[in-house]
């Protein structure tokens, strides 16, 4: 099983329509929330579901700058 972590930015092996492959997890437990770093869409996926689709983890998300 992958660690994961509230915060973590993953990459997912196919983009999300609006163009953006990557993600910011925003629960973690059987199932995983996700939210688009493109769009803003939320996602909920099961954990198995999740670990197929995920490509890549790019560790913490950092807070963007003003």
């Amino acid at each position: 099983m992958i660690e994961l972590a509230l915060g973590d930015l993953i990459q997912t092996r196919k983009k999300h329509p609006c163009g953006s492959d990557r993600w910011v997890i925003i629960r973690v437990g059987a199932d995983i929330k996700i939210k688009c770093k493109g769009c803003g869409r939320i996602v909920m996926l099961e954990r198995p579901e999740f670990e197929k689709r995920m490509k890549k983890h790019l560790g913490k998300d950092l807070p963007e700058e003003e």
